[in-house]
């Protein structure tokens, strides 16, 4: 049964005018138009700079719906003043693989269906990733890779966008492949050691599908309080093959591990993307699960059927006009924000990190 419309507030459309190496931008004037027709309430940003995106966030009050118009990266660049501010997600894909959208079952929109179910539609809490180095935190939607994994998101990123989506995947995975090997690599899941040798790869899942489709982690949910760590011995063409189909795990060679604390130490610096974003390379750093640390719209459906929620989607595209609730208060740039009944905010949703339980050497008899 479909859920009723959320009587949350108008709020925000924030549009990155870099997702898809800018082809994004081209929906400015079409949602422009759109949201004078339909919905008067509502602003369309388009902030020149992620910085000054956070800014913006930042001042907003707290509990806004903000609907991002971009990609995975878009939405992990947003993560700080989305989390610290209890902001209630919107997404429209607009990116180059859009991975956490099509977990959430709404890559397939066109924007003209994905505004409005981002407007209207309920929220729900889902889970994020945190990691961290000794000089940084940061927090991921959809995956962690590292060394293979990490070059391929970035080979990929290059590939001509005309070519089929299983001949980028396929010509990612080789080139990263020829572009560096294997590492030494000690890794521990849960406290307990769980491979000390050479790797091509580790990748750390939140939602189970990368560069548009490929299944690393094939039962990985974003909800389900815990996170899914492949690890690539092997990595011929056969592996990249089986992927596409979630085939891929055969102990020992490629494992996947049921994770809610990660540490991989390495001797030599690794290469590192965040939801296709590089970071600086590190030779040591962990992971874990924040669960429920994020409101996103659609996440409400996760695990539904996809006939029930082409009919949510299809409510919320009928569903009258988002307008301003009374006593909303415009904030400098004149912004419709949601009244905050209570003069107090709320405490911060800003996560506090877990200490580290110090690794334990495996187990006798394995």
């Amino acid at each position: 049964m479909s859920v009723p419309p959320s009587s949350q507030p108008a709020g925000v459309v924030m549009l990155n005018r870099h997702a898809d190496g800018g082809r994004a931008l081209a929906l400015r004037r079409p949602i422009e138009s759109w949201l004078a027709r339909h919905a008067p309430g509502v602003a369309l940003l388009v902030p020149d700079s992620p910085d000054a995106a956070l800014a913006t966030l930042a001042i907003l009050a707290v509990r806004t719906r903000v609907v991002l118009v971009g990609g995975d990266g878009t939405l992990q660049r947003m993560l700080p003043a989305l989390m610290r501010c209890g902001h209630r997600v919107g997404l429209i894909a607009a990116g180059r693989h859009n991975d956490v959208a099509r977990a959430l079952g709404i890559a397939g929109l066109t924007w003209r269906e994905a505004l409005p179910y981002a407007l209207h539609a309920p929220t729900a809490a889902l889970d994020l990733g945190q990691y961290e180095t000794e000089s940084e935190t940061r927090h991921f939607v959809g995956r962690l890779s590292v060394g293979l994994a990490a070059r391929q998101d970035l080979i990929a990123r290059d590939l001509p966008r005309w070519w089929p989506l299983a001949a980028r995947q396929f010509a990612s995975g080789l080139a990263a492949r020829t572009s560096g090997g294997t590492q030494a690599l000690k890794i521990w899941v849960n406290g307990q050691l769980e491979h000390d040798g050479p790797a091509w790869s580790v990748s750390v899942c939140n939602a189970s599908g990368s560069l548009g489709g490929l299944l690393q982690a094939p039962h990985a949910r974003l909800d389900d309080h815990r996170l899914d760590t492949l690890v690539l011995g092997e990595a011929g063409p056969g592996v990249i093959w089986r992927m596409r189909r979630g085939r891929h795990v055969h102990p020992p060679q490629v494992s996947l591990h049921n994770t809610r604390k990660l540490l991989v130490d390495a001797p030599q610096p690794l290469d590192i993307t965040i939801d296709g974003e590089p970071q600086t390379p590190t030779t040591r750093f962990s992971a874990r699960v924040l669960p429920r640390a994020l409101h996103v719209v659609g996440a409400h459906m996760l695990g539904v059927p996809t006939s029930e929620r082409r009919a949510e989607i299809a409510l919320n595209a009928s569903a009258p006009a988002p307008s301003d609730r009374a006593g909303s208060r415009p904030l400098g740039h004149g912004l419709p924000l949601e009244p905050v009944p209570d003069p107090t905010p709320p405490p911060s949703t800003f996560p506090v990190p877990l200490q580290d339980e110090e690794p334990r050497e495996p187990r006798s008899g394995r």
